[in-house]
């Protein structure tokens, strides 16, 4: 699909900006939800698989540079080309609003050149400024019109702060909630060994390789004291397959693949290594009990993010509920015998793991709230409908924006 394909119809045209696989898939539902209301509304814009498959016309795809911490420098010539290339588009395409997808470090500079094009912006996922980088609340504030927020604490955070959000749900429960669990193939999982033991390793390439050999690690070490046990590695997305396959391949232990059966992999699961992110939600929601896992680069922490972080507790699950709920190893471990540990004195304590399950239940059920796309799809409509005037707006000044 090409720009030059776009059809001049004078129907509104909306660009928006999704750089992580995960961000495309969520612009992608929001595509369809926005279609379902007004069909005759295009899309253009920074565009991964997903979207494309929606109907966006893409100018560029940074789903395959997509990194964390300090690897995202590795894309750094890519996101100046995308800029530019943007800046390109927005002036040859004058759009009705720009959506942003999560990717603050990428989508703010986007929002930036989008203001100064007097084009309104709603920003989807909103930055997590209450855990890191308050210091860019001024520029939030100033280049995005609204904020669409996917934890029900974050309304409150950015109105405070004398932001437009309004909280529309998480794209993830929308998935969980459309994927019902297979008694029979829970039965099947069980019938392999108990206790059941999860791996959760992650979406990326590099995470995986991060994360994976710890996990089984302690996968090693749970064989060793339930031989009868069974470990299952949750394979995110046919990318990363072959990446564990080796690795699983070169530890030698009976550790089974699962693709896209999370469903039935973690209602089966007695325990969860999970590498931390949205997936914590994930194994929160089927109320299994979870250790966190997340092995960054500990001088980039040292140096950098533990500057930047501000909440006491690291992995989501924690940061909702207040307090460490289930243990976290992270930023980095030097050892996985610390985690082994942990993990073996859960599965020794069934009262434990039961206590732990009905924890996360009390946590997680009340948040569960579907419809994100949809949700999202009002606000953008509404901002298309009714603009923000440019002088005087929190987040629609014209000229020049911080």
């Amino acid at each position: 699909m090409s720009t030059d394909a776009l059809p001049a119809d004078g129907s509104p045209l909306v660009f928006v900006s999704a750089s992580e696989p995960s961000a495309d898939l969520h612009a992608a539902s929001l595509i369809r939800a926005v279609r379902r209301l007004r069909p005759e509304i295009r899309f253009l814009g920074v565009a991964g698989p997903a979207m494309r498959d929606a109907g966006c016309w893409p100018i560029f795809d940074m789903t395959r540079h997509s990194a964390m911490l300090l690897g995202a420098l590795r894309a750094v010539p890519q996101a100046l080309r995308l800029l530019a290339t943007t800046k390109r588009h927005l002036r040859r395409y004058p759009a009705a609003a720009a959506v942003l997808v999560d990717s603050p470090t990428l989508n703010l500079p986007i929002a930036r050149l989008a203001k100064r094009r007097q084009v309104p912006v709603l920003y989807y996922v909103a930055p997590q400024l209450w855990a890191w980088g308050r210091f860019r609340t001024p520029r939030v504030r100033a280049r995005v019109d609204r904020l669409a927020v996917i934890l029900p604490f974050e309304e409150e955070f950015f109105r405070s702060r004398r932001i437009a959000a309004t909280y529309v749900g998480h794209p993830l429960f929308d998935k969980l909630v459309a994927r019902p669990r297979s008694e029979d193939s829970i039965s099947e999982i069980l019938a392999r060994g108990s206790p059941v033991i999860a791996l959760l390793p992650g979406s990326r390439q590099h995470v995986v390789r991060e994360i994976l050999p710890g996990q089984i690690e302690v996968a090693r070490r749970i064989l060793a004291r339930f031989p009868s046990a069974h470990a299952g590695v949750s394979v995110a997305n046919p990318v990363v397959a072959p990446l564990v396959r080796r690795q699983i391949g070169a530890s030698g232990l009976p550790i089974a693949m699962y693709a896209d059966r999370n469903a039935d992999l973690l209602p089966a699961a007695d325990l969860a290594l999970v590498a931390s992110g949205t997936a914590t939600l994930e194994v929160a929601y089927h109320h299994t009990p979870m250790i966190v896992m997340y092995n960054a680069n500990r001088w980039a922490y040292q140096l950098v993010g533990r500057w930047l972080i501000r909440t006491a507790q690291l992995s989501l699950v924690n940061i909702l509920a207040g307090r460490e709920l289930v243990p976290e190893f992270m930023p980095y471990y030097s050892s996985t015998d610390p985690i082994a540990a942990r993990a073996l004195a859960l599965l020794e304590d069934e009262g434990a793991r039961r206590r732990l399950s009905d924890e996360l239940a009390a946590l997680i059920d009340p948040l569960v709230k579907t419809g994100a796309s949809e949700n999202t799809a009002r606000l953008l409509l509404d901002l298309i409908d009714h603009p923000p005037g440019n002088p005087g707006h929190p987040g629609g000044r014209a000229g020049r924006t911080p």
